[in-house]
């Protein structure tokens, strides 16, 4: 891997924004999701889709890992 820009992640970056608003008179959490030097932002109706889309990202990084640990030593 190299050390600036490696193929393999071994974090994750992001800056989150939650906010709360009234649906139907409850109250429900609004979050984002923008990764570092992207203009772009990943938008969640509830806290329930911003955990699925974390788990899918971590999903990929340990995917990517183990692949690579199946080389035996």
């Amino acid at each position: 891997m190299d050390s600036d820009r490696g193929t393999r992640r071994e974090y994750l970056s992001f800056l989150l924004r939650l906010w709360r608003v009234n649906v139907e008179g409850a109250p429900v959490w609004r979050a984002s999701l923008q990764r570092p030097g992207a203009a772009d932002q990943q938008a969640f109706a509830d806290l329930d889709e911003l955990l699925d889309f974390l788990r899918a990202e971590i999903g990929d990084m340990e995917a990517g890992q183990t692949a690579e640990r199946e080389v035996p030593m």
